[in-house]
């Protein structure tokens, strides 16, 4: 396993009690034995919005990095997710919407497949990319709002 994922797995397990937690990113980086900046890359990659996360910090001598997992309602998710769409959208953050919801259980394997090969790279290639993603965004929104 790599540093990424140990790290990754780690700060999940902090987030299974109670689905929040506040780390110190100099504190963490020792116990795992890599630099302070691999903490801010897994951070920054792997807790996003997109994955359904809030992530905060306080700099300075006592500070730290506070994760939270969102947990919203069906209703509240999907008008979220509809609304940080935007007017386009480039497939990994797709994918990365896609598989919050298939792990949250909100969607079903076949869904998340369904809706991952309406929205992946092949079905644009055909498009000018500034076009695609413009495409790729009023397709999913339409997924989303007719799906969930």
């Amino acid at each position: 396993m790599n540093i990424s994922n140990i790290i990754a797995s780690m700060i999940s397990e902090m987030l299974e009690d109670g689905g929040s937690t506040e780390i110190q990113r100099n504190e963490l980086a020792q116990r795992v034995g890599c630099v302070p900046s691999q903490i801010n890359y897994v951070i920054s990659s792997r807790f996003t919005p997109e994955h359904g996360y809030i992530v905060e910090s306080q700099r300075g001598g006592g500070g730290y990095i506070r994760i939270t997992r969102v947990n919203f309602d069906v209703d509240t998710l999907k008008m979220h997710l509809v609304n940080s769409v935007g007017s386009q959208i480039d497939e990994g953050t797709c994918r990365a919407h896609i598989k919050n919801l298939y792990e949250r259980e909100i969607i079903d394997e076949k869904t998340a497949k369904l809706m991952i090969s309406s929205l992946c790279g092949n079905a644009y290639r055909d498009i000018p990319k500034s076009y695609a993603d413009t495409v790729r965004a009023s397709i999913f929104k339409q997924i989303l709002l007719n799906t969930l």
